[in-house]
């Protein structure tokens, strides 16, 4: 996978981590970029191509695969956090949610999609994961458990894109300089930063981009004994 010349679609590319791949994208001599948000109008980057799409509808979804018939990388970016525990008053309602968000989402673009990738040589898809796709955080367990089974469909999809040849990558990553974790006193990453491991890793012909420190670790914990997402 090239920037260069490539066709490009992020979802929720209106702020944060959607916005900056989009703007490197653009500066990466991408041909044409595709900015997906539920408010086409809340897209404010010059150059982009805004599109409306909600990722959890599927009408909409398989409507825009006909129409952007010139994809050739697909990054599910867009996300939601709704802070909630697993035992909680509304953990149900908050996990349907992260789920129709995280899972259904990028399985419903990646169904969409996947002929169009196919037509125009394979291409690739990218999903915007997150350390918590391996260990579960107090407070925030409804969106870990939707991260961990965008995790599961990432390699699912993986395997099963492979004799098409697009490749397939997931991105972990902890806390990032966005307006999702602003209340958050924590380091963080700078977006521009996490774009670019992004896509020297694409590039590179990987599978796997690893963001920062604290994903490098708890990666190599999932093998530690105990291990790492067995809490303490």
């Amino acid at each position: 996978m090239k920037i260069k010349d490539s066709v490009a679609l992020v979802t929720g590319a209106n702020r944060g981590l959607g916005r900056a791949f989009a703007a490197a994208l653009l500066a990466g001599g991408a041909r044409k970029v595709y900015a997906a948000a539920r408010d086409p109008a809340s897209v404010t980057l010059a150059g982009v191509t805004p599109v409306q799409l909600d990722v959890t509808n599927a009408q909409q979804a398989a409507a825009l695969a006909r129409e952007l018939g010139d994809v050739s990388l697909l990054i599910n970016n867009a996300g939601i956090l709704r802070g909630t525990g697993l035992l909680e008053a509304g953990s149900v309602e908050a996990a349907r949610a992260e789920m129709e968000t995280h899972f259904f989402g990028p399985l419903q673009l990646s169904q969409a999609f996947a002929p169009v990738l196919a037509r125009n040589g394979g291409g690739a898809i990218l999903n915007i994961l997150s350390v918590l796709s391996w260990i579960s955080m107090p407070g925030a367990s409804t969106y870990c458990a939707s991260k961990a089974a965008e995790w599961s469909l990432t390699n699912g999809l993986r395997n099963e894109l492979r004799a098409q040849g697009t490749q397939v990558v997931g991105l972990h990553v902890g806390y990032m300089d966005t307006d999702m974790v602003r209340g958050v006193d924590a380091a963080k990453s700078a977006p521009e930063d996490v774009v670019r491991q992004a896509f020297a890793v694409l590039e590179s012909g990987g599978y796997e981009v690893l963001a920062d420190e604290i994903s490098r670790q708890v990666r190599q914990g999932l093998s530690a004994e105990p291990a790492v997402y067995a809490g303490s």
